[in-house]
């Protein structure tokens, strides 16, 4: 049940970009969590108000969550990772990204009218 969840104050790119960005991210997160990414959600949001450092200039926030324990190598790996690719796709800054890791309890989580506990 991963999840990335991308937030921007980037207005919308074309849909293509951001459809792009959402499938790369996609596999990404499945191959450095190990886990099918038929399970892997994906989210973006633009235009959203936001500041960083007390301005407006481009900036991202991102959420990861995924059922288990994330290791420190890993999200250092996912960090390196995804701020290049929102750096590279969306033009923000690799300074002005943050990145949320959540473990999730599997029995906080429900799909398919159950939960993964």
């Amino acid at each position: 049940m991963p999840l990335i969840k991308v937030q921007s104050s980037v207005e919308a790119q074309e849909k293509a970009l951001v459809e792009g960005l959402l499938k790369t991210l996609s596999a990404k997160l499945a191959k450095h969590l190990g886990k099918p990414e038929s399970y892997v959600m994906t989210a973006f949001e633009s235009g959203v108000p936001m500041t960083f450092a007390g301005t407006i200039e481009p900036t991202c926030f991102v959420e990861v969550k995924s059922i288990g324990k994330m290791t420190p190598a890993q999200t250092e790996a996912m960090s390196q990772d995804f701020c290049q690719q929102i750096t590279e796709k969306l033009g923000v800054p690799i300074n002005r990204i943050y990145i949320e890791f959540n473990d999730a309890e599997r029995h906080m989580w429900g799909w398919n009218g159950a939960t993964f506990a």
